[in-house]
């Protein structure tokens, strides 16, 4: 029975039945209502939660009918999430709409019967239509919209209940307690309460002065009764959808109108509120108002675009996982600057950065180089600590913790290789590579500048952190770090003191670290503040980045399946010593051999024996390609695929006819990486090196090779497969970019037409061994 005073009818014809989540179901038990969400990471534990649907996103863009594509994918991620486990609510917005629809197509009907009986001729073209009261639309919409909502949560097999409400529903305690009474109820059965004002009765909105306590708030919109209603019914998260992606500093559109990712009570004196969107009658400061009275009421509250064709089905379910979505509502502001405060900063001071002298940005590496060895105590303390945390939590991997592991010798190898990064710095930023006299005092030059903000994403490897920021620095590059939480402690002290040298010549701010709970799909997604991506981790973190990535470049390689071809002439005693070192000085790197290619002569030979003999001694574990299985009895596992990068004492073995053979293995099964061939013939080995695809080819000398600080580059920011731009280990040169400079005197294209008085010269000219600011410095 429906409490008295209440408007609420079930819309499921069938008897209502309590079904209980599945056992299965990982879903945390209801948290103790009164204090909202923290961080978004935390929304994940929302288990109830109101969705609430604006006009704009429930209507079409004429603005009679309803955008029924929309309104599917939500209906299909509340009934996802319904089915999880999680107690949803949904607040809708559309019958006015919708009955605007069916009215309009009841007169054009009356009128064109009449018309037809009154003159014989259907003039659809003469009729007007009277304007239509949102009342009347109400009334004529309701049952249409909750059948359309029933129709569509049936497929998912989730009940749904409508209920209407009034502003007198909230403020008559026993109207209250009834309308509580009935949704806990619908909750507790499972259903899925689809809760709207009751428009064609709703009295006149109250004043704004209402919004000032917890326990008194006006339903004049959508946006004011999702609010009270989710602190009514104690919800845990409220989903305020628009035709906005959010909440912004000023209005939308506007320049240099910035989305907030999150907003604070304290931030409202910094906002300038646009105008209302083209339905509803509340607009974006109605909405901020509502979101901050619920989040005072204990509810977390995220208003994001649920009108976008991108984002529209899944815009629900990845504000629950906690990615970064909209404007989230927050009570506690972080201590330090957001990662678009970070950003922001890192971009004005790598400006200042790349115009400062060479010099001076080799002193500030070398001064980096200089702290590594003087601090080198308090750095492997930290080391020390990421690594004791590392082992009790027992979640690494050997291999990845060997790579988190600092020593001294690492340290020290680290301070040679940022020296010699300090010397390359000297000829970088501003090195002119071509000049061109175009026509007579109209002069060209290409010369290589900074390519901006880089963001540098590394997993377990410390190391990097001096590596990539001493490779920033001498490129005049902002840089943005987010290192793995297992070294958290030792990227700290290494981000400090980074900061340490760049303070040399004030611009400390130039490279950052992020330390916030940013996810890395979310740092994917800041398109308009960062240039260039660089993954430094595992083939899944690589493919995960160049996923998310959305408008920016991402430069790395997602496998390192590096081989090693044995030609028939290959000797015997490299044979050995270069097997051995592909594979065993560093199984876990990305240059480490996964393939060893054998030719078909080589087989049942003293060579093979001495091959198998020793990787048997270093313990290497063997797995069998297709081929080689054939020839063998007795075989070792047989490969799961040739594609595969072990990073571990492992390796697969396969057997091929000839050099064209070998070349057509890796072309198909590699990764581009760095492939290796083994022979005395040099003919062969040139063909080899030519017809080869790869950023690395080698001729009688390791993969492990395939390296910046040993190609003399001083260290890399990682190793590129990729075919444009950079390729290979990646040093300093492969953070630049180029732009032209044209220094001409009063010159216009028109001067050059037949009519005009001059002509092109195109005259290449000399190039200085200086950059500009060396050859300006005196």
């Amino acid at each position: 029975d429906v409490p008295p005073g209440l408007f609420a009818c079930c819309s499921c014809l069938a008897p209502l039945t309590y079904a209980p989540p599945p056992a299965s179901c990982t879903m945390p038990l209801a948290r103790a209502h009164g204090k909202s969400f923290a961080h978004r990471g935390e929304l994940r534990q929302a288990k109830r939660i109101v969705v609430k649907l604006g006009s704009a996103v429930v209507t079409r863009g004429d603005e009679c009918g309803l955008a029924l594509g929309r309104l599917a994918s939500i209906v299909e991620q509340v009934a996802m999430l319904q089915n999880q486990g999680r107690e949803m609510m949904i607040v809708t917005s559309g019958a006015v709409a919708f009955g605007k629809q069916r009215l309009r197509h009841e007169i054009l009907l009356s009128q064109s019967v009449r018309q037809a009986l009154h003159s014989g001729q259907n003039q659809l073209k003469d009729m007007s239509l009277p304007v239509l009261e949102a009342r009347a639309c109400a009334a004529a919409g309701q049952s249409g919209l909750m059948a359309l909502y029933e129709a569509m949560f049936t497929q998912y097999s989730t009940c749904t209940a409508q209920i209407l409400v009034t502003n007198l529903d909230f403020h008559d305690d026993q109207k209250r307690r009834n309308l509580n009474s009935t949704l806990h109820e619908l909750l507790r059965m499972n259903i899925v309460p689809i809760i709207n004002t009751n428009d064609a009765v709703v009295p006149p909105p109250e004043p704004n002065s209402d919004l000032q306590g917890v326990n008194v708030i006006s339903i004049k919109d959508n946006d004011s009764l999702a609010a009270r209603l989710a602190v009514e019914m104690r919800a845990d998260l409220l989903i305020a959808l628009s035709d906005v992606e959010g909440l912004y500093d000023r209005p939308p559109g506007s320049d240099d109108a910035k989305l907030l990712d999150t907003f604070y009570p304290g931030d409202q004196h910094s906002i300038t509120y646009g105008t209302k969107s083209r339905v509803g009658i509340g607009g974006m400061e109605a909405k901020v108002k509502s979101a901050l009275w619920a989040l005072q009421g204990g509810t977390s509250v995220v208003i994001a675009n649920g009108t976008h064709p991108k984002v529209t089905g899944h815009v629900i379910t990845d504000i629950v996982e906690g990615k970064k979505v909209g404007t989230f509502f927050s009570e506690v502001k972080p201590a330090g600057p957001t990662v678009e405060q970070q950003t922001e900063m890192a971009r004005a001071a790598g400006r200042t950065l790349a115009s400062l002298h060479p010099d001076q940005r080799s002193e500030i590496i070398c001064s980096l180089a200089d702290l590594l060895t003087e601090r080198k105590e308090d750095i492997l303390a930290a080391n020390k600590k990421d690594m004791e945390l590392a082992v009790t939590a027992g979640r690494l991997s050997p291999s990845m913790l060997k790579r988190l592991s600092l020593s001294s010798a690492k340290l020290n190898s680290l301070a040679i290789g940022l020296r010699q990064i300090a010397v390359s710095s000297l000829d970088s930023v501003g090195r002119v590579l071509r000049r061109t006299r175009v026509a007579n005092n109209l002069e060209l030059e290409q010369i290589t500048v900074p390519i901006g903000v880089l963001l540098v994403i590394f997993e377990s490897r410390p190391d990097c952190l001096p590596q990539v920021s001493a490779l920033a620095i001498a490129s005049g590059n902002a840089l943005l770090l987010k290192g793995g939480k297992e070294a958290a402690n030792t990227n700290h002290i290494l981000h400090e003191l980074a900061q340490e040298a760049l303070s040399l010549h004030g611009v400390k701010d130039a490279i950052q670290l992020v330390s916030t709970r940013e996810d890395v799909e979310d740092l994917c997604r800041l398109e308009k503040m960062i240039d260039l991506i660089i993954p430094r981790g595992s083939s899944q973190l690589v493919r995960d980045i160049q996923r998310a990535a959305r408008g920016i470049p991402v430069l790395g390689h997602s496998e390192g399946i590096c081989h090693v071809y044995i030609d028939i002439d290959g000797s015997i005693d490299k044979v050995i010593k270069i097997v051995r070192d592909s594979k065993c000085d560093y199984p876990a790197a990305c240059n480490a051999m996964e393939t060893l290619l054998i030719h078909r002569d080589i087989l049942r030979t003293p060579l093979f024996d001495q091959i198998i003999d020793m990787l048997r001694t270093e313990r290497v574990k063997i797995h069998a390609g297709p081929r080689f299985a054939s020839y063998l009895t007795f075989s070792p596992s047989e490969v799961k695929s040739l594609r595969t990068e072990y990073g571990d004492l492992e390796c697969c073995i396969e057997v091929v006819d000839s050099l064209q053979d070998a070349i057509d293995h890796i072309h198909k099964y590699g990764s581009s990486h760095t492939d290796v061939i083994v022979t005395e013939n040099e003919e062969t080995a040139e063909h080899f090196l030519q017809q080869l695809d790869s950023a690395c080819v080698f001729w009688n000398a390791s993969s492990r090779f395939a390296d910046g600080y040993r190609f003399g580059l001083g260290a890399e920011v990682g190793i590129s497969t990729a075919r444009i731009h950079a390729r290979g280990p990646v040093g300093l040169e492969g953070l630049l970019t180029t732009k032209w400079v044209l220094r001409g005197d009063g010159h216009a294209v028109a001067d050059f037409s037949e009519q005009g008085s001059m002509k092109y010269l195109h005259e290449n000219l000399p190039v200085s061994h200086t950059i500009p600011s060396q050859r300006t410095s005196n």
